[in-house]
């Protein structure tokens, strides 16, 4: 299996102890200042004792290139805001910098969890097929983010379903640990727009990118026991609500702070505890 058995084990034991996240606790440190270099992220060292039992955040490079590198979308940013409030947040032992694989990388098995942006044009090539699907029926997890609109989602669909014909994607109910019984309780599938359209549509209420993606839409694919193997996150942007800590405090307060973390947070420790 991918990820190490005792690190599960581990993991689950640390965050059951108690309520190592408090929802005040957030409140107290809430806001960090805008950026200095590394991007106004504290440093902090993995436990050394046990180099390789760290959660490290894996962001997938996928090789369709034709509009620009979006799979870097959000990227180093967004990465580092999210490694840093997940040790800071939580008992996970985390990595202090992320990384950036390719799907056809010898070492993707060393990562249990990657993150993808913006898949709305990607195609994968055969080799990246091969290699997600091994990732994923061996334990892997993998998190889709931010890509918007009907069209969008049925090209990802049609790719995704070139990774497993036989396992459709199916819509997650609100009952699920991922939103209620994680280590936040969300109060609704949040949609989490970019800042940019948070604060032109900040009036009206406008929290969608286009006509087509008024809703937001959470689906998975699950292995044979019903374990997510993949969650998808469509006409929303959890992405940039890591990434725009310390630009805006009415946007942090509004969509960082109450959901784009607390989801985050809450799909690493279940793809990590199940």
């Amino acid at each position: 299996m991918i990820a190490n058995r005792t690190f599960r084990w581990a993991v689950t034991f640390l965050l059951l102890l108690g309520p190592v996240v408090l929802w005040a606790q957030f409140r107290r440190r809430g806001w960090r200042e805008p950026r200095l270099p590394r991007g106004g992220v504290p440093e902090w060292k993995a436990d050394e004792d046990l180099p390789h039992d760290v959660f490290t955040f894996a962001r997938v490079r996928y090789s369709s290139y034709w509009h620009g590198a979006k799979w870097a979308t959000d990227y180093p940013e967004s990465d580092y805001n999210f490694s840093y409030r997940l040790q800071e947040l939580t008992s996970f032992e985390v990595a202090p910098d992320p990384v950036v694989v390719d799907l056809t990388d010898e070492d993707l098995f060393q990562y249990p969890f990657l993150y993808m942006i913006e898949v709305g044009d990607l195609v994968f090539d055969e080799e990246e097929v091969k290699a997600l699907r091994s990732y994923l029926l061996r334990g892997g997890f993998l998190m889709v983010d931010d890509f918007w609109g009907d069209d969008e989602y049925a090209n990802f669909e049609y790719e995704i379903g070139r990774v497993f014909p036989d396992r459709p994607l199916q819509d997650i109910p609100f009952k699920h640990p991922i939103f209620q019984d994680g280590i936040f309780e969300l109060d609704c599938k949040p949609q989490i727009p970019s800042i940019n359209v948070a604060l032109r549509g900040r009036r009206q209420g406008i929290t969608w990118e286009r006509p087509d993606a008024r809703e937001p839409r959470y689906q998975a694919i699950v292995d044979d026991r019903g374990r997510i193997m993949c969650i998808v996150c469509h006409n929303t942007d959890l992405g940039d609500g890591w990434e725009r800590e310390g630009e805006n405090k009415w946007y942090f307060e509004n969509f960082s702070e109450p959901y784009a973390y607390p989801l985050g947070i809450n799909i690493v420790f279940y793809a990590m505890t199940h």
